[in-house]
This record gives C-alpha cells, sequence and structure tokens, in this order.
C-alpha cells in the first residue's frame, strides 16, 4: 500500500477506500455516477471484480480523480476481468457490442425513466425483461439503444446487443442466437453444447452469475426470444419487436407512442439546427404534421433537409401536402418509409394483407370489423381475427373502449397503394359498391327507429337482422359511430347512379337529423338527395328535400342565403306538382331565413302565407306544418316587439296541441307541445311576466331532454337562465353556464347570448357587493 490505498490488484477494496477518502456515502456515489448502489455494493464486497472501462470512467469522475489514480483504478478493474476464451467472461465490446448511440435522441423521457427505475430497483435474484413494442417507424430500435447506453454503467458484467433479424424470411434461430451469446460470454466454441436446450441451459447458468444487459433486436416471436432469456440473476433484457409478443410471461411492457408535435419538431431542430427550424417555424410545424409525428418520418425529413443546406423546410412541405406523392418524398438515402411498412406487410398472411389494404378504403378516422370485413370480402369473425392481428403486428392501432381501429396516416397512404397496386380499379370499385349498398340498408334501417310518422319500434329492412341495432340507443350510437362511413357510402351511391337508395336513406333520416342539428353534414346529405330526386324526375321528392336542405343550412350551418336559395327552389317545385304541404314548408323555411337576415315583413308575409296554405290541406302532416309555421310567426311578432300578439298566437298553438293531431303520435304532439312552451315562456318573459314564465320554461326543458334533442333543449335551458336571472333565482348561474357550455360543444349561434347572459350575471352580482 502507498498512503494507505490498496494495492492495484484489488478493485473492491481499492474503490471503497476513495469513496470513503471522498466522503461519499453508496448513495451519493451512485447518484454522482450513474452506478447503481447495488453495483457498487458488489464491487466493494468482490463479487465483482472487473467492471467495464465505462463504468470505472464514470466512478473515477464521480470520485475527482487526477489522470493518474483514474489510470490506477483502471489498472486495478482490468487485472479482474477474465481473459478470452479461458472460460465464461464477461464482454462489452466484441462482436455483440452495442450500436451507436444516436446523438440527436429525442423525447421518451417518461419511457427511459420506467427503466432506469426498475434497473434500479430490480431484485437481485429476478431478471428484468421490457418488451419494447409499437408500429413501424416509431423508433423502437433507436429508444432501447439509447436506453442500453443509458443503462450500461448498472450492468458492469457486460452489455450485449443480438439482431434476431424477426422481419428476415429466416429470422436467427434461437440455437444460433444462444451460440452467440455464449460465445460473447468467452465459451469457446468447442465448449459450446449441440441442443439448443442444453446450450439454453448453459446460458442461463451463466447469466445468472452476473450484471449483464441484454439487448435483443427485432424480435419475431416467443419461441425465438423465451431461451435466451436469463432465468434468474440481476441481468436485465430489452426485446424490441413489431410484435406484441403477448405470449411472454412476466415482463414489462413500454408501448412507444408517436411523438408530440412539439417533441417532432425538436427532433427536427437537432438534426439540421435551430436556425433553419427558427427561420421558418410554421413550416416546421407541418412538416411535423405532415410526417404524422413518426419519428422515423420526421427523422427521413430532417436528414433530406441535411443534406440540402440551401433548401427550404417550405419546399418540402409543398411536396409532402400532395398524399399522392407523400411516401416518395419521404426516403433519404437507404431510410424509406415506404421500406419500413413493406417489411411488416410482407410478414402477413393473405387475408390480413387483404384486409389491412382495403380498411384504407374505409372513410373517416376509423372503422370497424363489419366495415372492414365488407370491404376485404371477410365474415364479421374474420375480420376481427385479422384485425387483431394487425394491431399485434403494429399496423393498426384498436380503440381503448370500442371495437374499432385506425390508422396512422401513412400507414393509410402505403395501404392505399397496395389496393391500386395489388387490387387495381375493378376490384376496388366492388369492394366500395358491396360495402356502400350494405351501409346504407343499415343505416337507412337504423334511422327509421327515430321515424315519428310511423312510431317503428323493430325496423325489418337491415341486410343482417342478427346484429342490428335494437332500440333507439343503439340505432343513434351505431348511426353517430358510423357517421363518415355512411356519408361516404351515400356519396358513392348518388355518384354511380343508385338514386332510389339515396333517396330512401335520407328520408328515413330526417326525423333523426332533429337530433343533431349541430353536424353540418346534414347539408351535404340532402344536397345530394336533391339531386337524386331531380335525376330521377321526381318533382315532389325534389322539394321534399329541397325543404330538407334548406332546413339545414337554417339550423345546421346558419347560412340564411343558401338556406333562402334552396326554399324558394323548393317552393318552384312544390307548385309545379302542386303538392300544398311542401309549398307551406317550403314558405316557412324561406321565412326563417329572411328573418335571418333581418328581412322581417317579407318573412312576415311568407308564414302568414305558409299557415294559410297549410290551413287548406287536410293531412295530419299538414297540421304539424302548420303549428310549426304558427310557432315561427308567434316568434317573429316577439322578436318585432309584439309579444302579446306572440303570446296569443302560441297560446292557439297550445290548444292544437292539446287537441292532437289524428294520426300523429303521442310523442310527436308531446315535442311540439314541448317547443311550443318554450315559445309561450319566451313571449312571458318579454312581456317581464318572469314568474309566469318559469313553468312553461321548465316544463319544455323536461319533455326536450328526455327526447334528447339536444339543440331545442339546450335553447330552452339558456332561456330559462335568463328568466331565472330575472328572478334572482340561485339556479341561474348553474343554468347559464350548463347551457353555454353545451350550446358551444354544439357549435351554437346562441353561445354568444349565453356568454352575455352570464357576463350580465356577474355584473350584477358585483354591483351589489
Amino acid at each position: 500500500m502507498r498512503d494507505g490505498t490498496p494495492s492495484t490488484g484489488d478493485f473492491g477494496q481499492r474503490l471503497r477506500h476513495l469513496r470513503v477518502r471522498s466522503g461519499l456515502s453508496q448513495e451519493a456515489l451512485s447518484h454522482a455516477s450513474g452506478v447503481s448502489v447495488r453495483a457498487l455494493a458488489d464491487m466493494e464486497r468482490g463479487r465483482t471484480r472487473g467492471p467495464q472501462r465505462r463504468t470505472v470512467q464514470a466512478l473515477a469522475e464521480a470520485l475527482g480523480l487526477d489522470g493518474a489514480e483514474a489510470a490506477r483504478l483502471e489498472k486495478s478493474a482490468a487485472l479482474g476481468r477474465p481473459r478470452p476464451r479461458t472460460g465464461p467472461v464477461p464482454a462489452g465490446g466484441g462482436p455483440l457490442a452495442l450500436p451507436r448511440d444516436i446523438r440527436d435522441f429525442t423525447a421518451r423521457g417518461p419511457a427511459l425513466a420506467r427503466l432506469l427505475e426498475l434497473a434500479r430497483d430490480a431484485d437481485p435474484g429476478l431478471p428484468v425483461v421490457t418488451v419494447v413494442t409499437g408500429q413501424p417507424g416509431l423508433g423502437k430500435t433507436a429508444f432501447a439503444v439509447h436506453a442500453a447506453h443509458r443503462l450500461a454503467p448498472h450492468f458492469p458484467d457486460g452489455q450485449f446487443a443480438l439482431d434476431l433479424h424477426g422481419m428476415d424470411p429466416e429470422p436467427t434461430t434461437p440455437r444460433d442466437a444462444l451460440a452467440r451469446l455464449l460465445g460473447a460470454l468467452g465459451v469457446a466454441d468447442a465448449a459450446i453444447p449441440a441442443g439448443t436446450d442444453d446450450r439454453a441451459g448453459l446460458w442461463r447458468s451463466l447469466a445468472g452469475e452476473r450484471r449483464l444487459l441484454l439487448l435483443l433486436d427485432n424480435a419475431a416471436d416467443e419461441s425465438q426470444v423465451g431461451p435466451l432469456l436469463p432465468g434468474s440473476g440481476p441481468s436485465l433484457t430489452l426485446v424490441t419487436s413489431r410484435r406484441a409478443l403477448a405470449g411472454l410471461e412476466s415482463v414489462h411492457r413500454t408501448d412507444l407512442a408517436l411523438l408530440r408535435r412539439e417533441e417532432a419538431v425538436e427532433l427536427l431542430t437537432r438534426i439540421i439546427g435551430p436556425e433553419r427550424v427558427r427561420a421558418e417555424a410554421q413550416a416546421a410545424r407541418d412538416l411535423a404534421d405532415l410526417c404524422g409525428h413518426l419519428p422515423l418520418a420526421v427523422r427521413i425529413a430532417g436528414q433530406r433537409l441535411l443534406s440540402r443546406p440551401h433548401e427550404r423546410l417550405g419546399k418540402l412541405v409543398a411536396r409532402l401536402g400532395a398524399e399522392g406523392r407523400r411516401l416518395d418524398g419521404l426516403q433519404a438515402g437507404n431510410l424509406r418509409v415506404r421500406a419500413a411498412f413493406a417489411l411488416s406487410y410482407r410478414q402477413l398472411p393473405q387475408e390480413s394483407r387483404t384486409l389491412l389494404r382495403r380498411a384504407a378504403l374505409a372513410a373517416g378516422a376509423d372503422f370497424s370489423p363489419e366495415t372492414a370485413a365488407l370491404l376485404a370480402g371477410l365474415s364479421h369473425d374474420e375480420a376481427v381475427g385479422c384485425a387483431e392481428e394487425l394491431t399485434d403486428a403494429g399496423l393498426l392501432q384498436s380503440d381503448a373502449a370500442a371495437e374499432r381501429y385506425r390508422f396512422h396516416d401513412l400507414l393509410r397512404l402505403y395501404a392505399s397503394e397496395q389496393v391500386d397496386t395489388e387490387d387495381g380499379p375493378e376490384v376496388r370499385d366492388a369492394a366500395l359498391d358491396r360495402a356502400a349498398s350494405w351501409i346504407l340498408r343499415r343505416a337507412t334501417a337504423a334511422a327509421l327507429h327515430f321515424d315519428a310518422d310511423h312510431e317503428q319500434t323493430e325496423p325489418q329492412s337491415d341486410p343482417d337482422p342478427e346484429t342490428a341495432p335494437t332500440g333507439r340507443d343503439e340505432a343513434r350510437a351505431w348511426l353517430e359511430a358510423e357517421r363518415a362511413q355512411w356519408l361516404a357510402s351515400l356519396r358513392r351511391a348518388h355518384d354511380t347512379g343508385r338514386h332510389r337508395q339515396v333517396l330512401d336513406t335520407a328520408e328515413a333520416m330526417h326525423w333523426f337529423s332533429d337530433l343533431n342539428q349541430h353536424w353540418e353534414q346534414w347539408v351535404e346529405v340532402f344536397r345530394l338527395s336533391a339531386a337524386s330526386a331531380r335525376l330521377l324526375g321526381s318533382k315532389r321528392e325534389e322539394a321534399v328535400h329541397l325543404n330538407y336542405l334548406s332546413w339545414a343550412h337554417n339550423s345546421c350551418t346558419h347560412d340564411a342565403r343558401a338556406a333562402l336559395t334552396s326554399a324558394d327552389a323548393a317552393l318552384a317545385a312544390a307548385r309545379e306538382c302542386r303538392d300544398g304541404l311542401q309549398e307551406g314548408w317550403a314558405l316557412g323555411y324561406g321565412a326563417g331565413a329572411l328573418q335571418r337576415q333581418g328581412r322581417m315583413q317579407e318573412a312576415e308575409e311568407r308564414l302568414r302565407e305558409g299557415a294559410h296554405r297549410l290551413a287548406t290541406e287536410k293531412s295530419p302532416q299538414s297540421r304539424l306544418a302548420e303549428l310549426t309555421l304558427l310557432n315561427t310567426l308567434g316568434t317573429l311578432l316577439r322578436e318585432t316587439g309584439r309579444a302579446a300578439e306572440a303570446l296569443d298566437l302560441h297560446r292557439r298553438s297550445e290548444r292544437i296541441c292539446r287537441a292532437g293531431v289524428p294520426g300523429r303520435t303521442d310523442r310527436v304532439i308531446t315535442l311540439y307541445l314541448a317547443v311550443t312552451r318554450l315559445h309561450i315562456g319566451n313571449d312571458l318573459a318579454a312581456l317581464e311576466r318572469w314568474h309566469e314564465a318559469e313553468t312553461p320554461l321548465r316544463q319544455a326543458l323536461g319533455t326536450l331532454e328526455a327526447a334528447q334533442v339536444s339543440a331545442w333543449a339546450e335553447r330552452t335551458r339558456l332561456h330559462l337562465g335568463q328568466t331565472l336571472a330575472a328572478l334572482g333565482h340561485p339556479e341561474a348561474r348553474t343554468t347559464l353556464r350548463t347551457a353555454r357550455d353545451a350550446l358551444a360543444a354544439l357549435r351554437s349561434p346562441l353561445l354568444a347570448e349565453a356568454t352575455q347572459a352570464l357576463a350580465a350575471l356577474d355584473d350584477a352580482g358585483a354591483a351589489t357587493t
């Protein structure tokens, strides 16, 4: 010894002496060096005699050693490292050395933190295994390599990385993988057993004695990985795979997600430099979005820009903006997004390939197994099985609650390319027609649950009655979930000349549309149906659907000019075919549009003409239309300062409702009565008869809420809140706040009125304090 320092050959004693001399506890040295407390204890007790060079360097820096002391510490560690091929030895380099870490690695902080926590807290006798999964292009290997470099100081007996070639036609066999691992531990070729089981047993025996970090990259399946996992000891194994490897037991899982937008921009910044990103900040954000926040795509875009230092980000954004050229643009050298997807696609069975590419034809952000089955020509159960396989392969993402699936944007583009390449236009069109026909039949049957004219409880026109939605709640859920799909099917039916089906579907949707007035898509639905009626030469149906279209412009998109144009066209068609009912509706919808434009006198004239025209009609439908126009006329009178006249008119409507309308169901009349009570409450409020106004407004709200007619219910809640505020009622603020939030969700133009009413209430409260 010199100055009390242990001899060069005893690494553990030397480390302990240096730590004590520095005044550090094992915990403090662990924090400063990144080497776990358990690893330090093993070194100082002599269980680990020859840690790796990088571990020694980390300890030397944390202890503040000068060059000579650091060299002596390294020498003592080197003496403790067994010589190659003289028996099992640890190794950190050689043929299974960790790949180079990526300098510009970005994000994944929480996932890395969880792995570091696992390494620190692991039971010495229980090896830790974590499986890193996710769709192609998420950077699983980059993450695992980066994590391995961060974890290396905790595993001084060796860090090995082995590519299992899971996506190759012939992945590495467990037998060959075990031979390479045993060789890395220093087992001579002649000493490696011949059989897989014997190799696995020897590997487990040797690995159980060491603190090893093992990276098994690109695993094919559980049977390939299982024999390679240590059975005991303080090791940690990282497994990356494009498959979920759900059959591996007692493993931790790291499911990588897409980058957030700001993380994608940060990765781009680290690749090309902050100056270029700052110069085109919006283009950088747009580029991240066009890459779908997929790390591989962002990296390719960045590498491409890095190789072209004078090219503007906006130029690449413009190129990637065209969907048909996006995958072509996402390639830089041998890095290609399309190639990453193709690697997984080629591994799939034929049925799963078919489902993946045909599912790209589905409309909307996600799709159901029944839609995928129709497009792929499979049964429902076969489609579910394929979709689950694709989810396990990282090619689809499953919904957390519902049986629905979605693509990443770039994967959808790739799948669409495969439709063009493998199916061609005839097969594609046949799949789209088959799916559209079936979906429109189901949509029609589901919408008929809400047909107030017939009170039909179980529509019989569904293409598969055994799986059809039963009852209104299920029907509504299906129509809402499949909204994008049946709308796309309606477009296709129109474009391919199936106009009768378009009309039947749109007519069935008529009452259902009242429940979802915030859906702007109703404009397209009824524009298509009106066009189909015209192409079929049916003036009466053209008038009907032009009236529906006017309603949609008035109530859904709040476009008074378009509403008036449609109403005038409906009026002309109705008069041409002498349909008094549709003439009355057209006059009413036109009046509503005029009223929204502030043309009150013209609106009043049309309403009176329409009500008079409807009064001459004898059908039950005409009575309901007359009620609607009388209520609308009353509203106009109130808004032009004639609240007393409006109240008289609405009382007349109330009497009609109470008397009932022959041929109309009680449920329909109840809804009309609720709307009439809303108008009566507003009339009384306009006359400042606040106490009288409260009761009809509460009655109307209760009925409309129970019927789930959101647009009318929240309008009523707003007016009730205003009345309660005038009364100084304690429920006023809560009522108005609820109405404001609901109207915001409905994108209603009444939102501003609700916001003002709340502000006025707050101002009034402040004035009294």
